[in-house]
């Protein structure tokens, strides 16, 4: 499952993005660390279902009217200071924390209404594109420090006859989540000396800062944009950095009123209808945060997910299937499963994501939508609907 993870400094509101993302039951309140250890949930990405291709619905209980969502990772963790990366705050924790995490959300606070250490001021008083490359900077500080910290190691290896860097480093940066892959493309990228004995910490800040770059992109959310001066959002925009206004604060609020029956809404819709009795006070809190909808389209939490997901790691959604006339499992339930795979994937590396050992006895495979075989290198589209023809059962 795709792993996104929220960053940024303490009170900026990821624990309310998280609890309405998720609607987990987590602490969330008005001053710096109210996250300690890192929470984990699962949330989703909304695409169209396929089955708005068709005359009926698929009824999927992922699928609302043909708003399909897919399962993906969602991690909290605790609040980001200055000087993190050298054990600031809950720093090392904090960074730990992203090792394993896809995609960075960085959760600022828009409004200017919390400093740099998270604590509150008054609104408009704090800058908020100070914060723009805050997350950035204390993440390729901190891989540069580990890069540094086991240099010695691969000076040694060095020395013997085989050595080669690609592999070494490679070893030294999976535990961020670097592949093969990724190091062999960020050494094609940069100039280096031959000799690790000869690399400086410039050389090994610039690998540190291309391969955090490579398995880390990051995405902004504009938190607070209720309550945000307008010029903020626009000078956010104007930092060229992939900018979504929100308010995770509405977000949450709809869905707790989804919950309560008296809201008609789906995450990620631009609106969302009144179908139950509300106090006044209600009825004006929902009517502002409509206010806030009609100017962003919507609250931006679930755009923030989606534009992570499909934008910045570029993936697509595939729908394996048994039957590809009628678009059903064995047991006839229709469009069950939906994975999300790297744009450029193979039926052959669908066919590994539903089981190994379906990619194992990996035949040929079928486009449901036109009943066509299709060839091996066929590159998958978003929506595809695909059966797969396996030797494993």
């Amino acid at each position: 499952m795709l792993s996104i993870a929220l960053a940024g400094k303490p009170n900026a509101g990821k624990s309310t993005f998280y609890k309405a993302a998720t609607m987990a039951d987590v602490d969330v309140g008005n001053y710096p660390f109210t996250t300690i250890d890192p929470n984990r949930g699962v949330t989703y990405v909304r695409t169209d279902c396929p089955c708005l291709e068709r005359e009926e619905r698929c009824g999927n209980d992922d699928c609302h009217d043909g708003k399909r969502y897919v399962a993906v990772e969602l991690l909290d963790v605790a609040g980001l200071v200055p000087g993190a990366h050298e054990g600031r705050g809950l720093g090392n924790q904090f960074l730990d924390a992203l090792t394993n995490a896809d995609v960075i959300v960085n959760v600022v606070d828009a409004s200017g209404g919390t400093n740099e250490e998270g604590e509150p001021v008054e609104v408009g008083t704090y800058d908020p594109v100070e914060e723009v490359d805050f997350i950035e900077e204390e993440m390729d500080q901190w891989l540069a420090g580990i890069i540094t910290r086991n240099w010695e190691s691969v000076e040694r290896k060095s020395r013997s006859p085989d050595f080669d860097l690609d592999d070494t480093l490679t070893e030294l940066l999976t535990g961020f989540g670097a592949t093969e892959h990724e190091v062999a493309a960020s050494l094609r990228d940069l100039e280096y000396p031959d000799s690790p004995m000869a690399w400086t910490d410039e050389d090994r800040e610039r690998l540190a800062r291309d391969i955090r770059a490579r398995t880390k992109p990051i995405i902004l959310v504009a938190n607070k944009a209720d309550i945000a001066p307008a010029e903020n959002i626009e000078r956010l925009r104007e930092t060229g950095k992939p900018v979504i206004p929100a308010t995770a604060d509405g977000e949450l609020a709809l869905r707790k009123a989804v919950e309560a029956g008296v809201v008609d809404y789906d995450p990620g819709d631009p609106d969302f209808e009144i179908t139950g009795d509300l106090s006044g006070a209600q009825q004006k809190g929902l009517e502002q945060i409509r206010d806030v909808m009609a100017e962003y389209g919507g609250t931006g939490v679930q755009e923030a997910l989606d534009t992570a997901v499909y934008d910045l790691l570029d993936h697509l959604t595939a729908f394996p299937v048994q039957n590809e006339s009628k678009w059903t499992d064995g047991t006839g339930n229709v469009l069950p499963d939906a994975f999300l795979l790297p744009r450029g994937s193979t039926p052959k590396d669908l066919a590994f994501a539903v089981h190994s050992d379906i990619g194992e006895g990996y035949i040929h495979a079928v486009n449901a939508k036109s009943s066509r075989r299709i060839s091996d290198d066929y590159e998958l589209d978003e929506g595809d609907v695909i059966k797969i023809v396996s030797s494993a059962k």
